[in-house]
């Protein structure tokens, strides 16, 4: 009788051992996978941060980025007025959480309020005016967040598509040239020593690209410019980029002394492209097997990338939670779904998400 009693005893042990450890590795997250190599981080918005989105970020990732709270226009959208309700938001959700921050963006040529470029007569204002607004509007977002932001994007997109001009002809560059750039890291270094000053851009794994942004970046390394890091947004597709592509980025940004963080990750099973096509017809949105395996392998081979390069890849970041809702919903093709993530619509992970944790 006691022999039965013990074994009743050691089966229910063996059972609530398992049953523990199957939920242990049910929520073990990509932070966990991770934790020797980099934080893994997520770009959120206030509606994000509650039901079952905020449960998968908090299970998932330690690192979030607000995706659109922290631009100029929705943060500063007047002269003398400050939106923070959101960002403040944002932030509290990660410091309760134990998260780090990334700051996004300082400046940029969209999603700029109008008032930053004119004057009260409505007359373009000139480069002092400009740049003066623009330390203003830096000290003070930066200032608010000192000590709980770790890094900001500080210049986004500030590179040419076009090959023939290292600059994009943006406002920014018409009135002030580029010495905006440069100042901008100066005025987010001078309100807070501490943070980690990136530049960011896309389709930088391009090699006419890449070279462009190297030139950029070398000549403010080369002027003592306090830009610490480049942010490669990573907004990719199945077709792209090629492992020697992404080697021979990150290669060459790094040999400047520069960290790198891959900001904006998102594989789309579409050809990714700015001279975008209107949806067709004939175009099947299924998620597809063929997909679904091209964009395991395709996570699979970053990932693996990602980690060999540990050594200056400081953060990896997901641009959106799960394929329910991304930004690729509404472009470059409105309405196609492009199941870009590494969590399904009903926040389940893929077979990528497997590929990418098992190793």
């Amino acid at each position: 009788m006691r022999t039965w009693h013990m074994k009743k005893i050691m089966l229910i042990c063996i059972t609530v051992f398992l049953s523990t450890t199957l939920f242990a590795q049910e929520i073990k997250g990509l932070k966990d996978y991770y934790a020797s190599y980099f934080p893994v981080g997520v770009a959120v918005s206030l509606r994000s941060l509650s039901g079952p989105d905020a449960q998968l970020i908090v299970q998932q990732f330690n690192s979030i980025t607000p995706e659109n709270d922290m631009k100029m226009g929705p943060i500063h959208p007047e002269e003398n007025r400050y939106n923070w309700a959101r960002a403040d938001s944002i932030v509290n959700f990660a410091q309760r959480h134990g998260m780090k921050v990334r700051g996004h963006c300082l400046c940029w040529h969209e999603q700029t309020p109008g008032w930053l470029f004119k004057d009260a007569a409505g007359n373009t204002v000139t480069k002092e005016v400009l740049l003066q607004r623009l330390k203003d509007h830096i000290t003070t977002v930066v200032n608010r967040y000192k000590g709980k932001v770790y890094a900001w994007d500080v210049v986004n997109e500030a590179v040419a598509d076009d090959s023939s001009h290292i600059y994009r002809n943006s406002l920014w560059y018409q009135i002030c040239g580029e010495d905006f750039i440069a100042k901008a890291f100066e005025y987010a270094h001078a309100a807070d020593p501490n943070a980690v000053l990136f530049y960011n851009d896309y389709n930088t794994e391009r090699p006419q690209k890449t070279e462009r942004v190297y030139q950029l970046l070398k000549k403010l390394v080369d002027a003592k410019v306090p830009v610490m890091g480049v942010g490669l947004q990573a907004h990719w597709s199945i077709y792209e980029p090629t492992e020697k592509e992404l080697r021979s980025t990150i290669e060459k940004l790094s040999s400047l002394g520069l960290k790198i963080q891959f900001t904006e990750l998102d594989i789309s099973v579409y050809p990714w492209e700015k001279n975008r096509r209107a949806k067709q017809a004939d175009d099947n949105d299924a998620f597809t097997p063929e997909r679904e395996q091209q964009q395991l392998e395709q996570y699979k081979k970053v990932f693996s990338i990602f980690r060999e390069y540990k050594n200056v890849i400081t953060g990896v970041t997901c641009w959106g939670i799960s394929d329910r809702n991304t930004w690729l919903d509404e472009y470059p093709v409105a309405g196609r779904k492009n199941y870009p993530m590494l969590f399904d619509r009903n926040g389940q992970p893929k077979k990528a998400f497997n590929a990418v944790v098992s190793f």
